[in-house]
């Protein structure tokens, strides 16, 4: 895959969240331990992520057990500020039947680039950023990324040293 950043030998940093939307406690990598973290950040005024990413982020979400992989939501602006604030964001969730958690992240002082995407060196939305069950940050890529692929990479790293009779995908 072109736009995918090698892969990390050292623990995914934790998110910098000022808020979490569509859960009912605080979130963090450190609780989701033992999941596979699937992260979509995006925009709500980016056409990637609305055509193609946040549409994506819903299937993994209602295809993955749970118990296996965590998928999770970043709200990262770094441009236009002013329309995308957590009131826009609440309506653009409904309006577009978002329900996993939701991060949004945290605004820098005296900076356009939130916090999380700064010190994930994000170069734009969409991003995925996938995190194995030990906290290893293992894909961090930029732009589209095809539905196979993606699919294919959470389950590997979901299956990594795991009972091959786990229910990975849920039952419908």
């Amino acid at each position: 895959m072109s736009n995918e950043e090698p892969k990390s030998q050292e623990m995914a940093p934790e998110l910098i969240v000022s808020k979490w939307l569509n859960t009912e406690t605080e979130l963090s990598l450190e609780k989701l331990k033992g999941k596979v973290v699937a992260i979509h950040a995006f925009q709500m005024l980016c056409p990637g992520c609305i055509l193609h990413g946040i549409p994506q982020a819903k299937k993994l979400s209602d295809m993955f057990n749970r118990e296996h992989v965590a998928v999770l939501g970043l709200h990262t602006v770094f441009e236009h500020h002013e329309g995308m604030q957590e009131k826009s964001l609440r309506a653009f969730l409904h309006e577009f039947r978002v329900k996993f958690p939701v991060g949004i992240d945290q605004p820098s002082t005296g900076m356009e680039i939130p916090q999380t995407m700064n010190l994930y060196q994000m170069r734009g939305t969409p991003t995925w950023l996938i995190i194995d069950r030990q906290g290893y940050l293992r894909l961090h890529a930029f732009g589209q990324v095809d539905d196979l692929v993606l699919g294919s990479e959470i389950t590997k790293l979901a299956m990594e040293g795991q009972d091959q009779s786990i229910e990975l995908i849920k039952r419908r």
